[in-house]
């Protein structure tokens, strides 16, 4: 009863009107995403299932639709209620996280057991576990006030926690998520007042575990090694990266034309997913692939500013980890394919193929919308 009794309780807040440049920016991304990937799933759309609409239809019916309901409840429903679903949330990310891995319900592909199906209809937990996560961590930092920056009471229970978290998402194995989690972690627990000190200690253990994980698998040795050197094995470990370079450098600076790429023709892996940046830059070009950049550092311009001004600290966490959610991911997809990164299998928000990351990130958008909403009265 304590739970409904927070859920439903008044607060010292009142709405006014949301941020409509950000609602605004985030509907152009989803427009391009949807056009981008129109695009470049075609070809293997018809390819794999005889229908070259195949992914368009998937990610409406499975992202736009139900991110599109989660985004208006999250919109104008109190975020500050959230905190009310703190555990809850670790409790789910933990369930969900250990289902992969049970016989009947787990579902694997390509050496990795990521998802969960029920039926025809397959979704990613570590994709909810990404906002679900962060909810639980914005509520307990905030309730730990100046205790965060004490070694005892903040940096070896923060630790513990995202190590169980984080340690599930590797043994899937997904290397590119667990970046992601760890970032936005970090940078929530910074927000929220950690010492610089402790930041460091947390980057030198994962500096140490990054390492070791790499050491372990020897496919993540061999991507860092076609990192450094692109050149080597361009038909075997070097191919995804020399196919991604090759694409981006045919697009020039006016690109070769929408549904025009040569590399989605089953050259490119995964044109749909990682790779789909790739196929931008080959088909739209240099200049319209940096105005598509340009449109979403826009965005994140809106979304520092709403967290900025949120009305309390529970709202600056939270947003601060959804930046550093997001902004990590994209950052990472399109510097791996600009050979500036090594290839992480990050898939790009907004625009890759993938319902349930798609209707996760809208209603994170939601979230920041109901935050730019709100005043405090008190």
């Amino acid at each position: 009863m304590g739970v409904f009794k927070r859920l439903s309780s008044p607060n010292n807040y009142h709405a006014t009107r949301p941020d409509y440049a950000f609602i605004g920016l985030t509907v152009i991304l989803l427009a391009l995403g949807l056009l981008f990937l129109s695009s470049a799933s075609s070809v293997v759309g018809f390819q794999r299932f005889g229908d070259s609409y195949y992914f368009i239809k998937h990610q409406l019916i499975y992202g736009i639709v139900p991110g599109v309901v989660l985004f208006y409840f999250f919109s104008i429903w109190p975020y500050q209620k959230l905190k009310a679903l703190a555990i809850p949330a670790i409790i789910f990310c933990v369930v969900v996280l250990v289902a992969v891995f049970l016989p009947g319900i787990g579902f694997s592909y390509g050496g990795a057991r990521r998802w969960l199906h029920f039926g025809s209809f397959v979704v990613q937990p570590s994709e909810f576990v990404k906002l679900a996560f962060l909810i639980y961590l914005a509520a307990w930092l905030e309730s730990k006030g100046e205790l965060v920056r004490d070694f005892k009471a903040g940096l070896i229970p923060f630790a513990l926690t995202a190590v169980i978290v984080i340690g599930l998402v590797i043994l899937q194995p997904d290397f590119g998520t667990t970046t992601v989690i760890v970032v936005s972690s970090v940078l929530a627990f910074f927000v929220a007042g950690a010492r610089f000190g402790h930041i460091l200690t947390l980057a030198g253990v994962g500096g140490a575990l990054m390492w070791l994980l790499i050491k372990i698998a020897p496919y993540r040795a061999a991507r860092l090694t076609v990192f450094l050197h692109p050149e080597l094995d361009p038909q075997g470990i070097g191919y995804h990266v020399n196919q991604a370079l090759l694409a981006v450098g045919s697009g020039g600076l006016f690109g070769l034309g929408l549904g025009y790429s040569r590399q989605k023709h089953l050259y490119l892996p995964e044109v749909t997913g990682d790779s789909i940046f790739a196929i931008i830059a080959e088909e739209m070009g240099f200049v319209f692939t940096t105005l598509f950049i340009l449109v979403v550092a826009a965005w994140f311009v809106r979304v520092f500013r709403i967290v900025r001004y949120a009305p309390d600290m529970f709202g600056k966490i939270l947003g601060a980890g959804i930046i550093g959610w997001l902004g990590w991911q994209m950052s990472i997809n399109i510097a791996s394919m600009l050979g500036m990164l090594p290839l992480t299998g990050v898939p790009l928000p907004f625009v890759s193929a993938g319902g349930t990351a798609l209707a996760t990130a809208l209603a994170a958008v939601g979230i920041l919308t109901n935050m730019s909403r709100q005043v405090k009265t008190s």
